[in-house]
């Protein structure tokens, strides 16, 4: 598409609770998919996200249900069983035994973190946000996963960076 409509693109690596290689007010639109699943702390992250938003910029920020980290993965993907393990918010690197966390480790696999709605949705407020949309949609049929009978797995949130001054 970039190409077809004669866009210029400059990709950056980098971490998305970092994103001081950005200026301040340097984008109108950010958005971010399912990747604070893999940050302990999304706070950081929307407040990166509205360092670098206009004022009236726009974020449309996608994550996971925290309700799906509380089941235990194994008795629901061998028998569909929903057995409830984990407390919330779920910190993976802290469910895995020693040997199970030095070989995610040396094979530098990332671990997955789950967060309260507060955490998500408050932590955008906090950040100067106005949520001004929300959409929850459930697992597909091809996945396999049971959960989608019984509750949405994904969320997407719309929200407005707003000056404080204003």
């Amino acid at each position: 598409m970039a190409e077809r409509d004669a866009l210029e693109l400059r990709l950056v690596q980098g971490d998305m609770a970092d994103l001081s290689a950005f200026g301040d007010a340097s984008f109108d639109l950010v958005v971010n998919g399912f990747s604070t699943l893999f940050v302990p702390d999304v706070g950081k992250v929307w407040r990166e996200c509205r360092r670098v938003l206009v004022d009236r910029g726009v974020l449309i920020a996608a994550f996971m249900n925290p309700d799906e980290f509380v089941f235990d993965p194994d008795a629901l993907d061998q028998r569909g069983e929903f057995v409830v393990r984990y407390p919330l918010p779920y910190v993976e690197h802290e469910t895995l035994d020693a040997a199970a966390l030095v070989a995610r480790i040396a094979a530098e696999e990332m671990f997955h973190f789950s967060h309260t709605m507060e955490a998500q949705l408050g932590g955008m407020i906090d950040a100067g946000f106005v949520i001004t949309g929300f959409y929850e949609d459930r697992r597909t049929e091809e996945d396999g996963n049971p959960i989608r009978f019984y509750m949405p797995s994904d969320f997407v949130a719309r929200a407005l960076a707003i000056d404080p001054g204003h």
